[in-house]
This record gives structure tokens, C-alpha cells and sequence, in this order.
């Protein structure tokens, strides 16, 4: 299908659907309750930037500018860029080792109930099959369809198949290429791996800023991402940054319409993660990158965030997060009507790094055993207790928050209120403040009957009472590094 005849169909699909390329209509969005359930998914940062694996997979185009570590690393690692540039990567990056049945299979035992692998990152090489250029890693590379090989491994075990493009960034992404001799030259058109290459990169504070996208521009990334939609139907596509652009707005709209009419057309109910306002609150899943909330929203949310501190994808000095640390993360983010998107960064030659498959088995392995303090939960009347602070925002996960054992985290389901300790006390004497009796039975905190109270993971049968202070009981054999879930039964 010619880039013509897929803009025809992308406005058929809109006419004869019930969501239309405008904000009133696309407001109508629901949240799929799939997403709402899962809580915990996988992002993959993997492509030809896996091959340098040099500080960050921003490499194609900080190695294009002139002094910075990039520049002179790729100088003297791989000859002057006239010579060799990103393009160049492209035979090297063969993925020997790929086993996309071996990654769904760890995937399934972190927990993870969604995966989202980058389908097209900055860099603009695609990781999957596509008729509307010959930069896939289908026809170069590895020669294989690294992401229609992992959705169906994901699907034979019921994990839900999602995908991100960030082809918008693409624009400007490799321009400063052209300051000086290397391979990145003129004439550029589209279909070339480096068109358009534009050289000013934009105010990423700016929501109107120069460049602005030509229209061929738009309207290729408009068909690049329907047609990703039509061959692999994930159930949420992910935007990174810079759709926000008010260039990009009708062309967002249209998309969002067409996708969610293909969901409709599916019987799939499908969402698009949104950074940045990128669009109108409502119609599609707010995501905070590299950061949460600090309480609870009336509205479902998702965060995505990395495995290491220091890089999304595979590089050779990653500066890993703990597991405990990310076990946290996810539960504050849960008690606050949220999900946690993770990032692991394959190796080059396809293997997942050893650092990153250990936390991924111990965040597994807690998830057996307290999972039901996650999946399947919902908001409780407070999200929190206790005196540690969370930070709002994006990009405040650098560290993690130092909790105690008065700091716990809450969620309801299947007829429970889970408390969840973040650092449960070496002496064993639990206080749950927020389930104190209060003496003014017209605002009481609690006012409901409890049944039973355990501690997940722990046969110590548990003698509690309750009083003005709070939900108090002792234990002697729970003991654990990690966060420790209380099971409260309600009658």
C-alpha cells in the first residue's frame, strides 16, 4: 500500500467509526480494565544503539555532535564518520542469540502482565516489518521481525502485547550530522534512514518551537504508526515526548481515532500512553517518565521508568536500581492508581543482561507471593502512612526514597485492605495508624470490623488489637528485607 492509499484508508476508517479525529469525541475513551488490573509491565529499549552500548541509547546523536563523549568515543572506536556512521552499525547488529520464547519466559516470572518493546526508536531503524521502508530489522540486521517474534512468544503465555514509536523525535534527531563531513549528506528524501536530519534541535520546553515538521513529514509518521497498529494490533501504543508539538495535533488526533477504531473493530480495547499533555486529558493514559505522584489520582496512570539509573538501553556502564528499591516503586505507585512500566535494555546479540535478569527473578519472586496485593486492586480511602515524603514529577527516580518501618502503602481487593510495610521493623511491633478507633464515630478514619489479619508469605498466626493509636500486633518470624504485605479481612 502507497503512502497515498494509506492516508485514503486512515480517513475511511475515521468516517465510518465512532471515534472522529477530534478531542470531544476521542474523550469518550475508556480505560481498559485489562491495563487498570495489570500494575506491572516490561519496556525494552533494544536496537542498533545495543551495538556502541556507550553511556545511553541516545548515541545516534550525540555522536553527531561535535566535543561531546560520543563524538570523540566513536572517533576512536570506529574511524571518523565519514567513514562510519550510525548507518553503519546496521550489519553489526545480527541478534545471534535473540530467543524471543527465552525473554517471554522471564518476562512471565518477574510478574510482568504487559510488554512493550520499542518498535521504532529516535534513531529511526524499525524493529519490525514494514512495507514503507527498507531500515527494518527484517530486511538488514538481524533479518528477522524482532517485534512480531516477541509479541506471538508473549501471547502463547497470555501476556498482553503492547509497542511504543518515538519516529516524532526523529526529525531533528541526527541533524547535527550535517555541521561537518560525515555521512550524513544532501540530498535527503523520504525513505533515506537519515531524512530529514533537520539541523536546530528544538526548545523541549516549547510547544511551538522551531523546527516545525513539514507536512510529508506528518503525514509519513501518521502512516508509519497506522500501519505498526495494523501488523501487530497491540493493545496500548506508547508515545515518547515531543508529539506535544502543536504541529503534530491533528495528526495526533487522527491517529488516536484510527487506533481506537481499530480496537472497536477488534473487540480489543486498546489505549494511548501520553506524555507532556500531548492530548487532551481524558482521551488516552497519562504517563510520567522517570517519576509518580505523590497521592493518589481519581484517574489510572502509568509510569515508566528504567532498571538502571543512568540509561534506558544496554550499555556497559549501567548503574543498576536495586530490587528493593523497585519493589517499592511499584507499590507506592499502585497504592496511587497507578502502573509500573520497567525498562530492561537487551544486550546487542540479543542476550538479556545477567544483572537485569537476577532483578526481574527477585521482583518475580516477591510478586508470587504478594501479588495479590497488586494485581486486581483498586485505591484504598488513603494511598499512604507514615513520615517519608514521595516527590511529584518526572524525572525525580534518581533515588530511592528511604522508607521506615512506620511507612506503609495500601490497596483494596477480593474483600481485603492490604497494608503493605516498606521496611518491616527488626523488632517485630507493627502500628497501623490509619485503622486507629476514633472517638468521633461521625469522621472516623475506620469504622469497619475486621476479621482477620496475616502476614503474606508467613505462617505466624497473628494476635492483633485495635485501640485509639491504631491496628497493633507483634511478630517473631517475619522477618525480610524486602516490603511485607498485611492481609486485613473485613467482615
Amino acid at each position: 500500500m502507497t503512502h497515498e492509499e494509506y492516508l485514503a484508508q486512515i480517513e475511511q476508517v475515521i468516517a465510518q467509526g465512532p471515534y472522529k479525529d477530534d478531542w470531544s469525541s476521542l474523550s469518550r475513551f475508556k480505560m481498559p480494565e485489562w491495563f487498570e488490573n495489570a500494575k506491572f509491565g516490561i519496556f525494552i529499549h533494544w536496537g542498533l544503539y545495543s551495538v556502541p552500548a556507550f553511556n545511553n541509547e541516545w548515541y545516534s546523536r550525540n555522536m553527531y555532535i561535535q566535543g561531546s563523549e560520543e563524538f570523540e568515543h566513536h572517533i576512536k572506536t570506529y574511524g571518523p564518520h565519514k567513514d562510519f556512521g550510525y548507518k553503519d552499525f546496521i550489519p553489526l547488529f545480527t541478534a545471534p542469540n535473540y530467543d524471543p520464547d527465552e525473554w517471554a519466559a522471564l518476562f512471565e516470572e518477574a510478574g510482568a502482565k504487559y510488554v512493550v518493546p520499542v518498535a521504532e526508536h529516535h534513531d529511526g531503524f524499525q524493529m519490525y516489518d514494514s512495507d514503507l521502508s527498507e531500515f527494518t530489522s527484517v530486511k538488514m540486521g538481524p533479518k528477522r521481525d524482532c517485534v512480531g517474534e516477541l509479541r506471538d512468544a508473549l501471547t502463547r503465555r497470555g501476556i498482553t502485547f503492547a509497542t511504543s514509536s518515538h519516529r516524532a523525535e526523529h526529525l531533528w534527531f541526527m541533524g547535527n550530522g550535517r555541521d561537518f563531513d560525515s555521512d550524513i549528506k544532501e540530498p535527503l528524501k523520504r525513505g533515506d534512514f537519515y531524512w530529514p536530519s533537520i539541523q536546530k534541535q528544538p526548545d523541549q520546553s516549547s510547544l511551538t518551537d522551531t523546527p516545525i515538521p513539514t507536512q510529508e513529514y506528518l503525514e509519513d509518521w501518521l502512516v508509519r504508526t497506522a500501519e505498526l497498529i495494523d501488523k501487530y494490533r497491540p493493545a496500548i501504543l506508547y508515545f515518547d515526548w515531543w508529539v506535544q508539538h502543536v504541529s503534530w495535533k491533528p495528526y495526533l488526533k487522527k491517529l488516536a481515532a484510527y487506533y481506537y477504531n481499530r480496537g472497536e473493530e477488534w473487540g480489543t480495547p486498546v489505549g494511548i500512553c501520553y506524555k507532556h499533555d500531548a492530548m487532551m486529558f481524558g482521551s488516552g493514559i497519562v504517563d510520567v517518565e522517570r517519576g509518580k505522584f505523590a497521592d493518589a489520582k481519581p484517574y489510572h496512570w502509568q509510569t515508566d521508568t528504567a532498571i538502571a539509573h543512568n540509561s534506558w538501553c544496554y550499555t556497559t556502564n549501567l548503574n543498576y536500581k536495586t530490587t528493593q528499591d523497585i519493589i517499592c516503586y511499584l507499590i507506592d505507585v499502585v497504592s496511587k492508581n497507578g502502573n509500573l512500566l520497567l525498562n530492561v535494555g537487551p544486550k546487542a546479540d540479543g542476550t538479556i543482561p545477567e544483572q537485569d535478569t537476577t532483578i526481574l527473578k527477585e521482583i518475580g519472586a516477591w510478586l508470587a507471593v504478594n501479588g495479590e496485593a497488586v494485581y486486581n486492586t483498586h485505591v484504598w480511602r488513603f494511598s499512604e502512612e507514615g513520615p517519608t515524603t514521595e516527590v511529584s514529577g518526572q524525572f525525580c527516580d534518581s533515588s530511592g526514597s528511604r522508607y521506615t518501618s512506620e511507612d506503609f502503602r495500601f490497596t483494596v481487593g477480593d474483600g481485603c485492605l492490604y497494608a503493605t510495610c516498606m521496611k518491616y521493623p527488626e523488632n517485630g511491633s507493627v502500628i497501623i495508624r490509619s485503622l486507629a478507633d476514633s472517638s468521633d464515630q461521625n469522621k472516623p478514619l475506620f469504622h469497619g470490623l475486621i476479621e482477620d489479619v496475616s502476614v503474606l508469605g508467613f505462617e505466624e498466626k497473628i494476635h492483633w488489637t485495635k485501640d485509639s493509636e491504631g491496628l497493633h500486633f507483634t511478630t517473631t518470624s517475619v522477618k525480610s528485607e524486602l516490603p511485607v504485605v498485611i492481609r486485613i479481612k473485613m467482615l
